[in-house]
């Protein structure tokens, strides 16, 4: 008896081993990318040196968002073309880099150039990890999005916590060395995995994904400018408020381009951007010790206490809901609605337990909404849609500061200064949720209208040939003659001459009243 050869496998050995140090990898240098974003040099004001301009200083402080956003839907198109881990490798290097240079940093321009190689690095981390994940187990993408969450809801947090007792101000150019080698070091050990398990390929990007991730490219830069100019040219309130509103409007627009599932995914990323980060930051801040809040220790819990929810939620969406469980987007963004209406309720509070509560809803339904909405969608529509999140970001920071502008207009004392900041939080979580309901309305108006427009066709009785459109002008082909057409219920359609010459094969279609309501 002859025994078949044995055939190995094409699959990876050993998977496991692989996802478990991309995992790791997610864990730690997507919350690393994420911190880049608050500009936190006002907190340490006075450790700065009086012989530099402190308020430009802190201007060019925040290029840091501007990079990275504009850097997100550009390293997207360069993956299609390079591998991922090449992106990742180069992103971490970056930041790495930004480390070093950070420790020397004493002009302006120096700061300034800091700031922007962080932001392009972080911006290249992020699109990366994503296009790392896709591949792989369900379970990945799913952490993914739940860090992500995290990373937004905590990253104001994050970035002040290294400035608790600083002694030095180059502190906020390089709050996380030690977290960045740790991420280099993972990644190193992702290359040798990868290398030693077969070299997965990368997921495949679609030809026409490389003109709508570079129309990205467009928002961006008209928010980054209108950002830039508000913080160097001192607009008042009102300006601020209406150029942001009008960026918010145009991601929603640049976001409705597509099918209805990266419609979706694009109006739940823009919703998360634009309300996520900038609520939480301004939470922060209000609940921090000298405002009467716990302080950041008192924060740790209930931010802990929602990262774990939102990665379980996000898991237990990609695990057992259905991929057509379009529901489930709508869903979560209502129940960051309802977070900011617990927010206008329970902020400010001394007790820091309390806020488990506006912090579980804000990070989970974050995490249920991007984790439904991606599972409809290629890796390119998810790039776009996050490329179009990170610009809403800054554009949540400007109608936030807008807000606030309005609202600390005229204060004369330090309680009015507290009472007015508690003021312009609760305004911006009525705002926020506003915004929110509204990306829910217009995505569920959308998806109805695509559903309008998909093309009728008239139900048949069985046996009926189905003719195919075509664009010439040639005429339809008659059925075959060996086979005999089918009657209304199935039966062998009467065959032969009647009184008024031959019946026909199948009867004409009777004119249809919607055919009248159409016209």
């Amino acid at each position: 008896m002859t025994v078949p050869p044995i055939q190995r496998s094409a699959g990876l050995r050993s998977p496991w081993l692989l996802d478990v140090t991309l995992g790791l990898l997610v864990v730690a240098a997507l919350p690393l990318a994420i911190v880049t974003i608050p500009n936190t040099l006002s907190v340490v004001a006075k450790l700065l040196p009086g012989g530099i301009d402190q308020v430009g200083l802190m201007r060019t402080h925040g290029l840091a968002l501007p990079a990275l956003m504009l850097t997100v839907p550009l390293a997207a198109v360069v993956l299609r073309r390079v591998p991922v881990l090449h992106v990742l490798l180069g992103g971490l290097l970056l930041v790495a880099l930004s480390d070093a240079a950070g420790g020397f940093a004493g002009s302006e321009l120096m700061v300034g150039a800091v700031r922007v190689l962080r932001g392009v690095g972080s911006g290249m981390v992020v699109p990366a990890t994503l296009a790392a994940v896709w591949g792989r187990g369900p379970v990945l993408r799913a952490l993914w999005v739940g860090v992500f969450s995290l990373s937004l809801l905590a990253a104001q947090a994050l970035a002040l916590w290294p400035l608790d007792q600083a002694s030095s101000w180059r502190v906020t150019l390089q709050p996380y060395p030690m977290l960045t080698g740790v991420a280099l070091a993972l990644a190193g050990a992702y290359v040798l995995v990868w290398m030693l398990l077969g070299r997965p390929d990368g997921p495949g990007f679609d030809d026409g994904e490389r003109s709508r991730l570079l129309l990205a490219v467009v928002p961006a830069a008209g928010i980054a400018a209108v950002g830039i100019a508000t913080a160097t040219e001192e607009w008042r309130a009102v300006p601020v408020m209406l150029l942001a509103a009008l960026a918010v409007a145009g991601l929603l627009a640049l976001a409705s381009i597509g099918t209805a599932e990266s419609r979706t995914l694009a109006y739940s990323m823009v919703a998360v951007g634009v309300v996520l980060l900038p609520s939480a930051a301004q939470v922060t801040m209000v609940e921090m010790g000298g405002l009467g809040g716990p302080g950041l220790k008192g924060l740790w819990v209930p931010y802990g206490v929602a990262g774990l929810l939102a990665v379980a939620a996000s898991v237990a969406v990609r695990r057992l809901a259905r991929a057509s469980a379009r529901w489930l987007a709508p869903l979560g963004l209502l129940a960051m609605v309802v977070g900011l209406c617990s927010v206008r309720l329970m902020v400010p509070s001394a007790a820091g337990l309390v806020l488990v509560v506006p912090f579980s809803l804000l990070a989970v339904g974050a995490a249920v909404a991007l984790t439904s909405a991606l599972q409809e969608v290629g890796v390119g529509a998810a790039v776009f849609g996050l490329s179009l999140g990170l610009a809403g970001v800054l554009a949540g920071f400007l109608l936030g500061t807008g807000v606030q502008m309005a609202m600390l207009n005229g204060v004369s004392s330090a309680q009015e200064l507290v009472d007015s900041f508690v003021g312009a939080l609760h305004s911006w979580a009525l705002v926020g949720g506003f915004l929110v309901v509204v990306v829910i309305v217009l995505a569920a108006v959308t998806a109805r209208r695509s559903a309008r427009n998909v093309p009728h066709v008239p139900c048949a009785g069985p046996g009926t040939p189905v003719v195919a459109e075509s664009d010439d002008d040639d005429p339809p082909a008659e059925p075959p003659a060996s086979v005999p057409p089918a009657g209304a219920f199935g039966e062998p359609a009467p065959q032969g001459d009647g009184e008024d010459g031959p019946l026909p094969a199948v009867p004409p279609q009777g004119h249809s009243p919607e055919d009248t309501a159409a016209s």
